[in-house]
């Protein structure tokens, strides 16, 4: 992230500045004119505009009220909206930096703002050959209301989505499994973080066949990833584990899928990149929670020797599995890895994949679908986790009835439900058969990749879940105090 983050006690009449102010009474401070300050009464009385922006001519001053929504988290993603647009007004002005200046606001406010700019500011260029420089380079705050273990946070947080965001954007041609691994390895090490990538034959004396069938088209090697933030102060008693679903591309394997939906598919290792992203910012952060990551990877491809429907695999826990449908590949390597996270004792099991398309089907782009076992309570932290970053969980019903629907003739359970409906319960319902712990599962297939420009959110790779699993850890944190 090019971006400079700094704190600063200096206002001149030479920079781009915005105040963020929640009530006339405000405008005093906000170094304009009587003039200026009539105008914007005016506008306020007659129009409810919110928004004003003088033409300084070296520089720009904005004005930006704070109106409160029906609930704190609506006006903190407001904020986060108004922040981005603002990125883009100064970008579009070939501006390149910014002073922000909260007068009476809170920090929640102020860091939302500036949240909304970095993100918003992203662009992935490095294959553009004549693509414009992002012209914001550094944002400067002042008002007293940031410190700078403020700052080296929202620097910590942004940066690792921006990370998250350049995987997944990534295509194949230079993101096979190792080469995920490499980039993992390589950005996370130097902040302390234990780092192991099995190689395809440790996998298979792991037992791990979900993995090593899904490879079996391909002719890259698969990875598994497994990440340990441990510091000398964690405050757990047991790890919370993470686990990534890291499809590096996905077409389908035998059970192809149309040339149109395979556009994307090299962001279906979005889940992975998640999991490396938050446990970076964790870990940048120095947050005193222990917290293991583990990321299966592997490319789903149609080779001469991969896996067929009607074929069966024996799980590491002696589950069998019929595979009816190669496109449902994704829970395959997840379930090996949920085998493995019970090696850890675990106090809560977080998976995190972008797995069925009935997920996007069911909330569209707009949240996340989650089901759960044995965490109930873990799962209500997390949902207000997700109002707070306004990366919304949606819980779906995970009803005894939901078994019948995987039950196989010939095996133990089928990757499938036997009927279309219920797509993202049912894979939740595969995924329990290898859990004996608390767990919740994920959906994030509907926000982990935008066709078109949402807000701070982008274009291309969103980073979902990054800030999510972020913020979940540092309530958990702040609550062990």
């Amino acid at each position: 992230m090019d971006i400079e983050l700094q704190l600063t006690d200096k206002l001149t009449d030479k920079e781009n500045i915005v105040f963020l102010i929640k009530n006339k009474d405000s405008l005093d401070n906000c170094h304009i004119s009587n003039q200026e300050k009539n105008f914007i009464l005016d506008k306020l009385k007659k129009e409810k505009k919110q928004y004003f922006s003088f033409n300084r001519l070296t520089h720009y001053q904005i004005i930006f009220f704070i109106q409160d929504k029906s609930s704190v988290y609506q006006t903190l993603e407001f904020v986060r909206k108004e922040g981005d647009k603002t990125a883009g007004f100064l970008n579009r002005h070939k501006q390149k930096s910014v002073i922000l200046n909260g007068i009476n606001i809170d920090i929640g406010l102020l860091t939302a703002f500036a949240e909304g700019m970095i993100l918003g500011n992203y662009k992935f260029s490095q294959y553009k050959s004549k693509e414009k420089p992002d012209y914001i380079q550094k944002i400067s705050f002042t008002g007293g209301i940031f410190t700078n273990q403020d700052i080296d946070e929202l620097k910590s947080v942004t940066e690792a989505v921006y990370h998250c965001r350049d995987l997944v954007n990534t295509p194949l041609q230079e993101l096979q499994s190792k080469d995920f691994a490499n980039r993992i390895t390589q950005l996370i090490n130097p902040l302390g973080v234990k780092t192991r990538v099995f190689s395809k034959t440790q996998i298979a004396s792991l037992r791990m066949a979900g993995i090593i069938a899904v490879n079996r088209g391909s002719t890259n090697d698969p990875a598994f990833i497994q990440l340990e933030w441990k510091p000398e102060n964690y405050k757990n008693h047991k790890p919370v584990v993470f686990v990534g679903k890291g499809i590096v591309f996905d077409t389908g394997g035998l059970s192809l899928k149309p040339p149109s939906a395979m556009e994307d598919m090299k962001a279906d290792m979005a889940g992975g990149a998640a999991v490396f992203a938050a446990i970076y910012a964790i870990a940048k952060s120095k947050l005193p929670i222990h917290v293991i990551g583990l990321i299966p990877a592997t490319d789903n491809q149609p080779g001469s020797d991969a896996l067929a429907p009607g074929d069966i695999i024996k799980m590491s826990n002696n589950v069998t599995v019929e595979v009816l449908n190669t496109d449902a590949e994704g829970r395959l390597i997840l379930a090996d890895a949920l085998c493995y996270a019970s090696k850890f004792d675990p106090s809560l099991v977080i998976d995190v994949a972008t797995l069925t398309g009935s997920a996007t089907r069911a909330i569209g782009k707009y949240g996340i679908v989650a089901v759960e076992s044995d965490a109930e309570n873990q799962l209500n932290d997390l949902k207000k986790s997700g109002m707070e970053v306004y990366e919304r969980i949606a819980q779906l019903p995970f009803w005894e009835e939901y078994d019948k629907e995987i039950e196989s003739d010939i095996a133990d359970i089928r990757n499938i439900g036997k009927s279309n409906n219920a797509g993202a319960i049912t894979a939740g319902k595969f995924l329990k058969h290898f859990v004996n712990y608390p767990w919740i599962h994920l959906d994030i297939a509907g926000m982990a990749y935008m066709e078109q420009k949402e807000s701070y959110l982008g274009k291309g790779a969103s980073g979902v879940g990054v800030r999510l699993l972020y913020r979940f850890i540092k309530n958990m944190q702040m609550d062990s105090k």
